[in-house]
């Protein structure tokens, strides 16, 4: 880390969404603070002045969605190495989920996962606390306490409430506490045992289906119950074409409901389990790549995640559902693995991939080239939207605000290398993939923690 008390950032493409700032000036940081914006600013003789000609600079990216694992899974990832891979993939600010061992269901694990941060993390590490008690969905943990403690949300993420009146407690006192609920959406009497999308794929494979209407069940249900206590619920990692329309009309109809999508569930499908995806040109014509498709064979472990990768319609929906806004936030859901856990059959992998360093990558080669979204709506979805959502004075470049930036260069193209990653887990299915765009600095309270060198480029 390369502390400086004055950095300027000269020459880039400034995007803001949180002020509608799209405009060529410079940035000055000072004291950690976003000091000044404009053209000609004059820095103290001993500031860094950074070149960002041909690169946007915007609010540093949040992601509210990862598995950093600690406490006790540190053999998979912890604060240190997750940290490392977000600064990597030009995140300043992350939300870690609270299925952990012990899970994060009282003020005292907060307060553990708070004090390793301040010492270990690179980037700001926020907590989400869990809804009930071991996330086991039988009783509520203590969700005024843990409000104190410092959480900015609560969620069983990796499992879901399936008791509507244990939920809707929930929602309640949480709306007496002024915190958001985030639910992954997961009905267990559809799913059971299913380990890919029910379709044409799991048939073909002889794998057990994991069907949509698991997913759409839940988003209904969160839905009424938003509607009934007027507590806002978040849906996480949305797959499904279904529940994104349900999204987009509850939302037309004034209820709190939002939802997320992870770069997989836009870039890829259930084809992938098979060996055999198909990929999008940047004007949208579908295409196959060869070359890339037969370094893949059936049954690739890598290709397993929860909520699984779903039909080339359900991949088109979520991309219109981001396109329109219905679905507000994009986030990697980072779920390190080690590599032995892995390597067994399909059936008893474990669900999940990592995610931090190529999320905005992917979203740029997949969104901004695909021309679905602008620049300054792709960068929305990773700033002020989760800002908004969570009440986190992060998101923005207004003056006085925490100097936390992302640079990065929208049509550098490059291969990532999970090898070069600084995560403890390689369970990505995108190592070897060519990509266009790449973050090349992140600055998190106006320190350099990562800068991407000419020898890396």
């Amino acid at each position: 880390m390369w502390a400086m008390s004055q950095v300027l950032l000269q020459g880039g493409r400034v995007i803001d969404p949180a002020n509608t700032r799209d405009e060529n000036v410079d940035v000055l940081l000072s004291n950690g603070k976003i000091h000044s914006l404009g053209k000609d600013l004059k820095p103290t003789d001993d500031a860094e002045i950074i070149d960002c000609s041909g690169q946007v600079v915007c609010p540093g990216l949040i992601d509210l969605h990862v598995h950093f694992r600690e406490p006790g899974q540190t053999a998979k990832e912890d604060i240190a190495s997750g940290s490392s891979a977000a600064a990597m993939g030009g995140f300043t600010s992350v939300v870690c989920m609270p299925n952990t061992s012990p899970a994060i269901d009282t003020p005292s694990t907060v307060k553990l996962i708070q004090d390793k941060a301040q010492h270990e993390a690179l980037v700001n590490v926020y907590i989400a606390g869990a809804i009930t008690v071991g996330i086991a969905g039988k009783e509520l943990a203590p969700i005024g306490s843990l409000k104190d403690a410092g959480v900015v949300a609560i969620t069983d993420d990796g499992h879901c409430v399936q008791n509507n009146e244990l939920m809707r407690r929930a929602l309640e006192y949480a709306g007496m506490f002024g915190l958001p609920v985030m639910d992954h959406c997961q009905d267990y009497s559809m799913v059971t045992d299913g380990v890919m999308h029910e379709g044409y794929w799991s048939t073909n494979l002889g794998l057990k289906g994991w069907p949509a209407a698991g997913e759409d069940l839940i988003v209904s249900r969160n839905i009424e119950l938003a509607q009934l206590t007027g507590t806002h619920i978040h849906c996480q990692h949305i797959s499904s074409a279904k529940s994104v329309e349900l999204i987009r009309r509850a939302k037309q109809n004034g209820v709190c409901i939002s939802g997320e999508a992870c770069p997989h569930h836009f870039t890829l499908t259930d084809a992938a389990i098979g060996g055999s995806e198909h990929f999008w040109a940047e004007d949208g014509r579908e295409l196959q790549k060869e070359s890339q498709r037969t370094q893949w064979a059936s049954f690739d472990t890598r290709f397993k995640m929860n909520p699984p990768l779903r039909s080339a319609d359900d991949r088109t929906a979520i991309i219109e559902g981001l396109a329109d806004n219905t679905l507000e936030i994009l986030a990697s859901d980072h779920a390190p693995h080690c590599a032995h856990e892995k390597d067994v059959e399909f059936d008893y992998a474990p669900f999940g991939i990592t995610g931090l360093e190529t999320e905005l990558a992917l979203s740029l080669t997949q969104l901004y080239h695909g021309k679905h979204l602008s620049l300054s709506d792709l960068i929305a979805k990773y700033t002020i939207n989760p800002a908004k959502l969570l009440n986190l004075t992060k998101g923005t470049l207004t003056i006085g605000a925490d100097a936390d930036i992302t640079v990065f260069d929208p049509d550098i193209q490059w291969v990532f290398d999970v090898e070069s990653s600084p995560s403890k887990s390689s369970n990505t299915p995108f190592n070897d993939w060519a990509l266009k765009g790449r973050p090349t600095l992140t600055i998190v309270g106006g320190n350099v923690i990562n800068r991407l060198s000419e020898a890396n480029a």
